[in-house]
């Protein structure tokens, strides 16, 4: 059984050292991965450049582009044969509520699952005040092996991918895991002025997180209480009940469609 790993973190990063010692004993892994970090690229493909490749080591690969470029990559020219798994991971920082919009972890596996391969991504949610190599990476690594089994057991319709988001804590810790759909994060809005060493300005944008609102039993609360949680999420982004109102409410038209009635 050949599985295809990947990230957005970077090649060098310990939680994709420890997805593929969670892995490699149920099969092959073939690693493919951004050379640098890659967080927050979303569903960015390279087109207008080159892409270079570089062998780390056996197995393991480093592409000079996006999360989904590896995914890409390892899919189409570096494996031997379809991959019956992809998993991306495991993510420094979780990707819970809307945060799956802009995660580069959640676009490897969704890269995956557009081309029918069933997909896990996989993230922890830590302090980041915490060295990297300190967080629980075992305790994730169990509910990606469980989630792993679980997904080759019993295959998801065609399209959809699974979330998985983890405490950092020790596994006998961990509440248990629960499946439950994305929430609502909040962020401060800040885009921060400052000046290089030449007096011209430049910006860093992105605020702090300021909590999770709406369902208890949504992604984010469950996770900062202690449990490991799972998400499906789909291509299709249609909003589906919404087809009918636009229709009723006469966005339809024939020919030119006038501007007014």
């Amino acid at each position: 059984m050949l599985f295809l790993l990947s990230n957005d973190d970077g090649i060098g990063a310990p939680g994709l050292a420890a997805l593929e010692r969670a892995l490699s004993p149920m099969g092959n892994c073939l690693v493919v991965a951004p050379l640098l970090e890659q967080s927050a690229s979303s569903h960015a493909f390279t087109m207008h450049r080159p892409l270079r490749v570089h062998r780390i080591r056996q197995g393991w690969y480093a592409v000079d582009g996006t999360p989904v470029d590896s995914v890409y990559m390892g899919l189409h020219r570096l494996c031997s044969k379809p991959p019956a798994l992809v998993v991306s991971g495991i993510n420094r920082g979780a990707n819970l509520s809307n945060d799956v919009l802009y995660s580069g972890t959640i676009a490897a596996a969704m890269e995956a699952a557009m081309w029918g391969i069933p997909s896990l991504a996989a993230s922890i949610l830590v302090d980041w005040s915490v060295p990297p190599d300190d967080h629980h990476w075992d305790s994730a690594a169990h509910f990606v092996r469980l989630a792993v089994r679980r997904l080759l057991e019993r295959p998801l319709p065609q399209g959809v991918m699974l979330n998985l988001n983890v405490p950092d804590l020790p596994r006998d810790r961990v509440k248990g895991l629960r499946v439950a759909p994305l929430g609502q994060r909040t962020y401060s809005a800040r885009v921060e002025k400052r000046l290089d060493p030449w007096g011209r300005p430049y910006y860093w944008s992105g605020g702090a997180h300021l909590g999770f609102s709406g369902d208890s039993s949504s992604d984010g609360p469950l996770v900062e209480d202690g449990w490991a949680v799972i998400t499906p999420l789909r291509l299709n982004w249609t909003a589906h009940g919404s087809l009918a109102r636009l229709r009723d409410q006469g966005w339809e038209c024939d020919g030119a469609c006038p501007e007014s009635d």
